[in-house]
């Protein structure tokens, strides 16, 4: 599967309920990602947000208030992406 395939239903709910954090912060933004992206999610884009899901939850954080950037491997033009867009407001 190439990384603009979309991910079917089945695959993003799976990978929204992998998603879910000990942090409520954490959680609200995942949880509007999901609502505005869920629907056309791309396997790169799956890939990424499992990157950032692996990530403990106080760094998490630091990354989606913008007090750090990502760095080392997570730091592929993919994670970023997907990283805006949970940054993202209403």
């Amino acid at each position: 599967m190439t990384d603009d395939a979309l991910l079917d239903a089945r695959d993003v709910a799976v990978l929204r309920w992998r998603s879910r954090r000990g942090l409520v912060e954490n959680d609200l933004f995942i949880e509007r990602f999901f609502e505005r992206h869920g629907a056309h999610l791309t396997v790169g884009q799956g890939r990424a947000v499992t990157m950032l899901m692996n990530l403990p939850d106080n760094d998490l954080l630091d990354l989606l208030l913008r007090r750090k950037e990502p760095e080392g491997e997570i730091a592929t033009d993919q994670v970023k992406a997907v990283l805006e867009q949970m940054r993202q407001r209403a």
